[in-house]
């Protein structure tokens, strides 16, 4: 499988939504959680797909529980917290890893096109860097998702983007969707 197209992630509901339903399409790729400090992303997310979802902007919301357990909900709870918090619209798939042995094929794609490259400046930036470092020293070395609501920006050509780290500035991450779409 060489294209992002040609990988499919797990609905809730037991069904596959193929990445191929969104060619000519913008899609952002984000793993979530409920009770993150970062959790709040939604509040832009939703904002960005209320926006430009017409414009073709399509957003696949994977809820993870890998770090620190963060999303112990089922995938029903995860909805219902999501749709009455934050009023989300876009679909949430059925919580899935997104590293290791059983992470989504999508995420072995998605971070063979685009690691790792630093959480940026300020202080939680700062604060992520010296949490990982006690979980895994060499955790700048490997392409990993280092935490919840890291985002992929895949383009209308199935190419991928852009990758932001949960440490990013919501309003370049619209801007780099908004350039491509």
């Amino acid at each position: 499988m060489n294209s992002f197209y040609d990988y499919s992630v797990p609905k809730a509901n037991g069904e596959e939504l193929k990445m191929s339903d969104f060619k000519g399409k913008v899609v952002i790729v984000v793993n979530t959680a409920t009770g993150c400090g970062f959790t709040p992303q939604y509040e832009p997310l939703e904002k960005m797909y209320e926006d430009l979802h017409d414009k073709g902007l399509e957003i696949v919301d994977i809820p993870c529980n890998q770090f620190a357990g963060q999303a112990p909900e089922s995938d029903e709870e995860i909805h219902e917290f999501c749709t009455l918090k934050y009023n989300t619209q876009f679909p949430q798939m059925k919580k899935s890893e997104v590293n290791g042995d059983n992470e989504l094929p999508i995420y072995t794609f998605l971070k063979s096109k685009k690691g790792f490259e630093g959480f940026g400046k300020g202080p939680k930036a700062l604060a992520m860097g010296v949490m990982l470092k006690k979980i895994d020293k060499n955790y700048k070395d490997n392409p990993d998702i280092k935490w919840n609501f890291t985002k992929f920006v895949v383009n209308k050509s199935g190419e991928v983007a852009a990758r932001f780290e949960p440490t990013a500035d919501m309003n370049e991450l619209r801007a780099c969707v908004e350039g491509l779409l």
